[in-house]
Order: structure tokens, then C-alpha cells, then sequence
């Protein structure tokens, strides 16, 4: 047991300490700003304030269109609470919820309501996102996420102040409002932001013009909140004059989106401080999109790849360097990418938007979330981060004294950049490699001011040590729990706060370089004995405490370094540190804000440590008895050791609602075991077997009738490319109704016997296909990986297949890839020239086919929009739960023998398979084409579906992706599964494709009951 000397030197920290908080109560902040509508959120040209409290708004990336299962939304909310956010930025999709001229559907998985409670449940707020454009590089969907009736129905440029554009968005945007309005945080709700528009220019004036008019539209229905926009690179757009909206935010993508690189990493920025003073020094620095990870595109490398170049080192390096710039308001763009399933995605981009996210696309945690969760629990647990001053940083081009100073050995190869809390003094050193992607380790000592003077640290432990790609928060003066304080840190904070009636620090580094940390013990308390670790009195009561590598001294582990009743201090390293969690407990106060009891800082301050588990999602703390329980509730994924830091008094503890023992340790810490039941080892794998099959292709046998088709006969468009030759008439399948998926087109001809061949050019995207039959005859297939995705070829005939003097028939089959983004959202899919060589020389009808019903009478109002496409199996919804197979000569087939034909043609393959996980596991499955091959050479193109639901391309001669994830709700875990596969083939060759069911993982726990929404089959028209 040791017990400080009671001495007018141990009381000096507590009593800096309180000068400081009495300090801060009287401190002057700079003038607050709002928008007149509302006070409940204002800003300073530090932070954002909620109802009078600073908030460090630390938000990441999620599309619930890319998650179409509501329940699941809690899933992904609570593991971003869980990590230390507070913010989820959310874009809704335009032409998912709007179909057609004057249908709004905001119906099952588009409903906005389940997301705002779900939200509210988690404790998490929304930044709303439903600019009539989309994300990121518009989001990898298509069209950008405009309405894709408005690229060809609508006259004229899109985004633009003109009536016709008025007319199409602004039904859209009122419902937003209608729905958005009554969950604004000044209702007690969730939304605190909404991004009034994305990714644009203010010039010419009509740009300018259209976002004044969003804003108007959004002011006068009832939208109070602050409304902001995304600015792509530092292009100083929407700052002020018109259209600005209240808040200024940079859109940055450092290393950009080339996975082919791997770990190559692009240079650190350096001038984003400045770029803030430049551009909007009155606001906080905002970035609503910094690169959370990287889409991959069509012959990829893949997802794996991207987890190289822009993994935890990438965070830890490039997330701290914005808080080198003083950034205060940060969204990674993704934290949780999600699907692109059916049509969704633009032309770049396949099925997976898995974008190396935090969160995975199977839902999964990796590496890369722990390291968010190291920050955003720093961040959670330090208000004093919240209001800082650029100070200055070691630059030699710096003019003037440098506030803090390398000096050692590599002194030269460090960089820092100092910040400070004019009210608190606490100063944070961030630093990194002067070369921020070297992959290197350098040494030095730093110099920075105290409040007991410049202190040259470490002093006892030798030097700092940041490996290649690392940074570290280095902190001085540093406040935490009720009167703690620390005078310095090389060490990285994880935790701070109070627990009960201790204050708490938990710091951590890595095992294999030394820290140290003076900090001001409490109490009467115990040491962590060991020769890794030694304490030195100095600088009045602070104790230095000095923590050498493990390999030296040993000792891993999570180390009690003091142990009193009124303080706790830990230290372990950054992997241990992941394992812990500290989950807000309601606990409401006279400060508690209505409606946000969840949310931390707004609703509770109350929390307890848990380590161990792989996930806890929510804790409370309830008396029985005269005891306290503590009740957990959370996921396993293996039998742990469980280390819990509760308030005094908690004696009982349950996991999942099952009493766990556990035993007191030290002075108030407890440990018990959590061990996984049966079940998580009882997930079982079915194999696909029983198939089923039927052609797919009679479009070009003879006798097919079209007569229900649409004749393709339009003389002018609205897209912006025209027609590269033909005869006037127009073939862009947007123009029909027909603006997603596979489109048929059949263009016929009364043959003289002497045509040649027909010379077209097909636009279908980047990777796109298309294959050419005259009559059943097949001629050829092409297609185009390029940016343009557009081929043209001549098409030759075989005089055996010509019907002279009577109607024959060019079948065209296209794979349209989505619309671009960027300048040409009307993108000119479909056949953009025609010309008949030879013999009658033209063409008499075309006619043209997509998904059934086209933009507004498709039958499968569920799935909506963009869920299918113009097959046969598709119009006829064969892919759908309970189609009854033997109404259409479906024969067994095993799925790996392809078609029977061995040639070109379309076939489809259906079978089910019976799932029963059990109850209480959250499995993760996936389905894998080729045994995981990203491509075979093989030409082929396979739609899968999961009862009902598009959620794959497959293109085996070009991948990457091989293995499709499938949530549940879904994917019905407890029930019996429609599986199918709609095969092209696109040349005369046997193809030998393989499909299997595997699993990802597997956890214990997961967020509850999750509803099956598939609707089955009903005959069609």
C-alpha cells in the first residue's frame, strides 16, 4: 500500500486543477452564430453547440438503401456508438423513393421513420443527406442517385435553376421535409445536420440559384436545423453569397481510389489549417467526407487490396493530421459501405461496397474499427479536445520560436503540431513521421510547455518512439474525471472519466516501445509491481510513471498501474485497449435533454469499462435487492476473460440476461469469464444441390411475340448524346422506361436474302455487354471495360440464317451498367447507331423491352425500382419465392453443367435450401461463385438472386468480385430459401460455373429479431 505525503505539494494539482474549472466557467467563448430559425444549434468558429454544450461532431458514412433490412440499421448504429461516434451521415436516394413523375415511395426497407427511431434508440444523431445528388463521386450509384425518369423525361441540364427542374425535385424534397421535420433535434430528436446538397459548383448563376431555391424550399416548411454542404478538393464553392447554406464543409479523398497500389500511400496534407483561416475562419472546420476507405471497380484488384492502402495505420496518420488542422466536425466516407445490389450502382463499381470500411460488408469488425475506436473514445472522453487553438507546428518554414521541439537522434524526421485549450491549458502534440508514409521507426525526445514549465519528455524512459505510419497524441496539463490531472502523456489515452466515485484513465501503446506519464495520484492506493515499470516522484506530487518495452522487462497485459478508491489508472496496449468498451448507461440528471436520454454527453455521463467481449451494445444499472446489477448486453465470437470497471456497489452482473460470476479484484474492479454456448459452433453450411433449370432466351426463336413490347420509335431525346447515326429514331432505353438491368431490343426487317450484316453501336457503361442473334442465330457479343463503355461492330450475317421475303428479327441483349455520374447523368444507353447494309436497308419496327412495367408499373413494389430487369425469368418472376417450376418445363440441371447447349444464350437455374442458425446467433453468409476465384476467363454473366432479391453480378471473364455477402432478413436463417441464377453465356462455349453457400463468421448475440419482408410470386401479365 502506498500513501502520498499529505503536503502543500500534493495539494498544488488539485488546486491547478480547480483554478482551471473555475477558469473555464468564466472564460469568454467567441460570439455564437445560428441560422435565426433556432438556437438549440449554434457554432463558434471552434465546434458545433447543442443546447449550450460543445460537441466534437465525429460521424461516419452510412446508405440504408444498401442495407435494405431495418432492423439491421440498429445493428450498424450501435456498433458506431460503440466506437466512440456520435454522428451517422445518411444519404437517402432520390431515384430509389422516387420512381416516376409523382410517385414518392417511402415505403418498407425506403421508410425514414424506423431509421430515426432506431437512432434515437441507439443514441447516435443523423446528418440527413437528401440532396437531389449523391455521395461521393455521386456515390458509386446511378445516375449520381438522381430520379432516373429525370435524365429522360426531363428537358434540359439537371441541378439547375430552370422550371422543368424545379418541377421534377421539389415534390421530393417536400416529403423529405414532411418526414425529416418532426425528428429535427429541436423536436428531441435525432437529425442534428442536413447536407442541403452535394458536390457541385457555384458558377454558372443557375447553379447558385437551384441551391438557393433547395434552401428556400427547406427554410420555409419547417427545417431549422443548420443546413450545410460538401465541397470536392478545396474548391471554395457554396462559402457565401447565394445558395451558401449555414455551414462550410471540405470533401477530401487523400489517397485516393486506386487499390491497385496496395499500401503506396499518397503524401499527408499539410495545408488544411490554413486552407480553413482562408476559407471559413468564422466556422468550425468541417469535413462532412474524408476517405473512410475506397471503392474498387470492374477488374479490380479487389477489396482486400484496398484494406492495405487505406487501413488502421491509414486512420491513425491521416484521421489525427485533421486534428492537427483543428478540424472539429469529421464523417468518414464509409464506415459501413453496404451493398449495391440490383441497379444500384453507377457503371464503375460492382455488387460489393464492402469500400474497406471500419464495419464490413458481412457486418463484420476488423482491425480498422478498433483503431476508430481508439480515437473516438479519446475524443468521447476529452472535452478539453473540444475547444482548442492552433498554436503552431515544428515546420521549419514556420517563422518565429517553435512552441515544442524534437531533439535526438531522428529530431529531424518528426513533425508536430501543437493545439491548445485557451481555458484549460492542456495542450495536445500531435505528432507523426515528417514523412508521413514512411514505413520507418524514429526516436526523439520532445520539448513542451507545462504548467510546471518546458519539459523536455520522456525523462526517465528514454525517447518516444512512432513506428512507420504512426501518430500519437501527446498530451500536457491534461484534465480527466472530477479533479485528476496529468501532467503529461507520452502514452495515448483510450479512456478518461469517472466511474462511480474514480476517476479513470486508461492509456495504451504499443507493447514494443517505452512511455511515460506524470500524473497526480489519489487515495490511498496499490502500485503495478514490476520491472517493466518504474515510478519517480517529481515535479511536486506528480508521479512520473515510466513503462518500458515488454520485450525487455515483460509484463503484457492490461497493467493496473494505481488502484485507489477514488482512482484508477490502466495501461495496455492498443490491441488489449480494442478489446474494452465503454457503453452509455442511462442514467437521466436535471441535464438530461428530452428525447436524448441515449446519447452521451446530452443524455448521460454515466459508464462503465467492460473488456473482453467482441461487442457490447448496451449496458444498464438497475438495483435488486440492495445491490446493484449490472446488465450487459452484447456479442461473442469465442469464450473470453471478462474485466469490468463499474461503480461501487455493483456485485451482479448478467450477460445477455444470464448471470455471470464474477469476483472482486483490487478496489472496485471485477472479472469474471464469458463463455459462447454450443450454437455458435452449430452454424451449419448447406450445399446448394437439387437445381432446376429452364431456358431463358426465347426472345430469338422463332415465332416469339412482341407485340406486347414498346415500339421504339422516338425521333428526339432529352439525353445529352445524340444518336451517332441510324435512320431518326432513337434507341436509348431511358427514353422507354427501360433505364436499368438487362434490355432486350428487336429490330426488325422484311429480308430481301442479300443483307450483309448490320454495323450498330451499343452503349452500355463500363464493363458492358451485349450479345446479337439474327433470328436464333447467334452472331457475336461485345463489350467495353472503358469509362466510355460503348462498342461498336459490324455484325455480319450467315446467309443460312436470312428469312428471304418474310419478317426477321435482330435481337439485341445489353447489359446496361447504371448511368454515369458527374456531366453526364443522361447517360445514352442503349444503341446509339443502327444501319442495315445491304439488301431492304433498313429497319421497319424496333421494339424494346427492360424490367416489367418500366419506371412506374413494375409489379414488385417491395424490392422497388431497380431490383430487376428485362430477362425473360425476371418479366415473368421466376426468381421470386414460390414461382411454381413446373408451370415453366424447368428439368433438373445441375448448376456447375451450364447450358445445355453449350453455346450463347441465357439460362436460369433455381433451387432452395433450408437454414436453421440458432437462435441467439448472428451468422454472416455469403455466396461464392468459382470457389473464390475473382475471375476465370470464362464469358459469362450471372444475376443471383436471394429469395427474390438481386444481390449479385457475377461477370467471370472480368471480376473481381466472387463472394456476394447476404444479410439476413434477406436471407431467412430460420426458414427455407429461394435461390437462382439467371446465366449468360456470351460465346459458343461450355461454361462450368460453380456456386456455393459459406460462411463469414459467426457471432453470439447480434441486435435481435429481424423480419422477413420477401414477397413470393403472383401470376403477371
Amino acid at each position: 500500500m502506498y500513501r502520498p505525503p499529505l503536503t502543500l505539494r500534493v495539494l498544488q494539482p488539485f488546486l491547478a486543477v480547480l483554478l482551471v474549472y473555475l477558469v473555464a466557467a468564466f472564460a469568454s467563448d467567441p460570439p455564437r452564430k445560428s441560422n435565426g430559425l433556432s438556437d438549440v444549434v449554434q457554432w463558434d468558429n471552434y465546434t458545433l453547440f447543442l443546447r449550450d454544450q460543445r460537441m466534437f461532431l465525429y460521424s461516419g458514412e452510412l446508405h440504408t438503401f444498401r442495407l435494405p433490412v431495418p432492423d439491421l440499421w440498429l445493428d450498424i448504429f450501435q456498433k458506431m456508438v460503440a466506437a466512440g461516434l456520435n454522428s451517422v451521415s445518411i444519404y437517402i436516394h432520390w431515384g430509389l423513393t422516387n420512381p416516376a413523375p409523382g410517385e414518392l415511395d417511402f415505403d418498407d426497407w425506403r421508410a425514414l421513420q424506423p431509421m430515426f427511431d432506431a437512432a434515437a434508440l441507439a443514441g447516435i444523431f443523423i446528418v440527413l443527406r437528401p440532396g437531389t445528388h449523391s455521395m461521393h463521386i455521386n456515390a458509386e450509384t446511378t445516375a449520381g442517385g438522381l430520379a432516373l425518369w429525370s435524365t429522360s423525361l426531363v428537358e434540359g441540364d439537371v441541378r439547375a435553376n430552370s422550371t422543368t427542374w424545379n418541377a421534377a425535385y421539389q415534390p421530393y424534397v417536400s416529403k423529405i421535409i414532411d418526414l425529416a421535420k418532426p425528428n429535427q433535434v429541436t423536436e428531441g430528436g435525432s437529425m442534428l445536420l442536413m447536407q442541403i446538397d452535394n458536390e457541385y459548383s457555384q458558377t454558372p448563376v443557375s447553379h447558385a440559384e437551384y441551391f438557393a431555391d433547395l434552401e428556400a424550399q427547406y427554410r420555409t416548411n419547417g427545417i431549422v436545423v443548420p443546413l450545410t454542404y460538401n465541397d470536392p478538393g478545396q474548391k471554395q464553392q457554396f462559402v457565401n453569397g447565394t445558395g451558401a447554406p449555414d455551414l462550410y464543409g471540405l470533401d477530401f479523398y487523400p489517397n485516393n481510389f486506386n487499390c491497385t497500389n496496395g499500401s503506396l500511400w499518397n503524401p499527408v496534407p499539410t495545408n488544411f489549417h490554413q486552407y480553413h483561416l482562408d476559407t471559413a475562419p468564422d466556422r468550425p472546420f468541417y469535413l462532412p467526407e474524408f476517405q473512410g476507405g475506397s471503392h474498387d471497380y470492374w477488374g479490380g484488384p479487389g477489396y482486400e487490396r484496398c484494406r492495405e492502402r487505406v487501413g488502421p495505420d491509414f486512420e491513425d496518420v491521416y484521421y489525427k493530421n485533421n486534428w492537427a488542422a483543428n478540424a472539429k466536425m469529421q464523417s468518414v466516407y464509409m464506415f459501413y459501405g453496404g451493398t449495391s445490389w440490383g441497379g444500384i450502382p453507377y457503371p464503375g463499381a460492382y455488387t460489393s461496397y464492402d469500400y474497406s470500411g471500419a464495419i464490413k460488408e458481412t457486418r463484420l469488425l476488423w482491425e480498422k474499427y478498433d483503431e476508430m475506436k481508439r480515437q473516438g473514445m479519446f475524443l468521447r472522453s476529452s472535452p478539453s479536445f473540444r475547444k482548442t487553438d492552433w498554436i503552431g507546428n515544428t515546420n521549419v518554414t514556420t517563422p518565429g520560436p517553435h512552441v515544442v521541439e524534437f531533439k535526438g537522434k531522428d529530431a529531424d524526421k518528426a513533425f508536430a503540431t501543437y493545439l491548445r485549450n485557451p481555458d484549460t491549458g492542456t495542450g495536445f502534440t500531435i505528432s507523426r513521421q515528417l514523412d508521413g508514409t514512411s514505413v520507418t521507426d524514429i526516436s526523439f525526445q520532445l520539448t513542451v510547455p507545462t504548467s510546471q514549465g518546458t519539459l523536455t519528455i520522456p525523462q526517465r524512459a528514454g525517447s518516444i518512439t512512432l513506428s512507420g505510419r504512426q501518430s500519437r497524441v501527446i498530451l500536457t496539463d491534461y484534465p480527466f474525471g472530477a479533479s485528476s490531472s496529468a501532467l503529461y502523456s507520452t502514452a495515448s489515452v483510450f479512456f478518461a472519466g469517472t466511474i462511480g466515485n474514480r476517476d479513470v484513465l486508461f492509456l495504451y501503446g504499443n507493447s514494443d516501445q517505452a512511455h511515460e506519464a506524470a500524473l497526480a495520484f489519489t487515495g490511498h492506493g496499490t502500485r503495478y509491481t514490476s520491472s517493466r515499470v518504474q515510478y519517480t516522484s517529481t515535479h511536486g506530487a506528480y508521479t512520473t510513471i515510466s513503462i518500458l518495452p515488454h520485450a525487455i522487462s515483460g509484463g503484457k497485459g492490461l497493467l493496473t498501474l494505481w488502484d485507489s478508491p477514488t482512482q484508477l489508472v490502466l495501461f495496455a496496449d492498443p490491441v488489449i485497449a480494442a478489446t474494452f468498451w465503454a457503453p452509455a448507461v442511462r442514467s437521466p440528471t436535471a441535464h438530461t435533454l428530452p428525447g436524448l436520454e441515449t446519447f452521451w454527453q446530452f443524455g448521460t455521463n454515466t459508464t462503465v469499462l467492460v473488456g473482453g467481449p467482441y461487442l457490447v451494445r448496451n449496458a444498464t444499472l438497475t438495483q435488486e435487492r440492495g445491490s446493484t446489477v449490472l446488465a450487459l448486453r452484447g456479442d461473442l465470437n469465442a469464450s473470453v476473460p471478462l474485466t469490468i470497471v463499474a461503480p461501487e456497489g455493483v456485485r451482479s452482473v448478467t450477460w445477455n440476461g444470464q448471470q455471470v460470476r464474477v469476483r472482486a479484484v483490487g478496489q472496485g474492479t471485477l472479472e469474471g469469464q464469458l463463455t459462447v454456448t454450443p450454437g455458435i459452433h452449430e452454424v451449419i453450411v448447406p450445399k446448394l444441390s437439387g437445381w432446376k433449370y429452364a431456358d431463358s432466351l426465347p426472345e430469338v426463336k422463332s415465332g416469339f411475340d412482341d407485340s406486347k413490347w414498346v415500339v421504339a420509335d422516338h425521333t428526339s431525346t432529352n439525353i445529352t448524346i445524340p444518336p451517332a447515326f441510324g435512320d431518326g429514331r432513337v434507341l436509348y432505353g431511358c427514353d422507354y422506361g427501360f433505364c436499368e438491368n438487362n434490355i432486350f431490343w428487336r429490330g426488325h426487317f422484311n429480308a430481301t436474302g442479300s443483307e450483309q450484316g448490320a454495323n450498330l453501336t451499343i452503349n452500355g457503361g463500363t464493363a458492358f455487354a451485349a450479345s446479337v442473334w439474327l433470328n436464333d442465330v447467334f452472331l457475336s457479343t461485345v463489350s467495353d471495360i472503358s469509362a466510355k463503355g460503348e462498342a461498336n461492330a459490324f455484325f455480319a450475317f450467315p446467309p443460312s440464317a436470312l428469312k428471304a421475303g418474310s419478317d426477321n428479327v435482330l435481337t439485341v441483349l445489353q447489359d446496361h451498367m447504371g448511368n454515369d455520374e458527374g456531366q453526364n447523368q443522361k447517360s445514352d444507353r442503349g444503341i446509339r447507331g443502327f444501319e442495315l447494309v445491304g439488301g431492304v436497308g433498313k429497319f421497319s419496327t424496333w421494339k424494346v423491352q427492360g424490367k416489367l412495367g418500366g419506371y412506374s408499373a413494375y409489379p414488385d413494389k417491395v424490392r422497388g425500382l431497380l431490383n430487376e430487369g428485362g430477362l425473360f425469368a425476371e418479366r415473368e418472376g421466376w426468381h421470386l419465392p414460390g414461382f411454381p417450376i413446373t408451370s415453366a418445363h424447368f428439368t433438373a440441371r445441375d448448376f456447375s453443367s451450364g447450358l445445355p447447349t453449350g453455346r450463347a444464350g441465357v439460362g436460369f437455374f433455381t433451387t432452395t435450401v433450408k437454414l436453421n442458425v440458432p437462435h441467439g446467433v448472428d451468422a454472416s453468409y455469403s455466396f461464392e461463385f468459382d470457389g473464390g476465384a475473382p475471375h476465370t476467363g470464362e464469358p459469362y454473366r450471372a444475376l443471383l438472386f436471394v429469395n427474390g432479391w438481386q444481390f449479385g453480378k457475377r461477370v467471370g471473364n472480368i471480376g473481381p468480385q466472387a463472394r456476394f455477402p447476404v444479410p439476413p432478413g434477406i436471407l431467412d436463417h430460420h426458414g427455407t430459401n429461394t435461390i437462382a441464377v439467371a446465366l449468360w453465356v456470351m460465346d459458343n462455349v461450355s461454361v462450368h460455373p460453380t456456386l456455393d453457400l459459406v460462411l463469414d463468421g459467426a457471432v453470439e448475440g447480434g441486435v435481435g429479431a429481424i423480419a422477413i419482408n420477401n414477397p413470393g410470386w403472383k401470376p403477371r401479365a
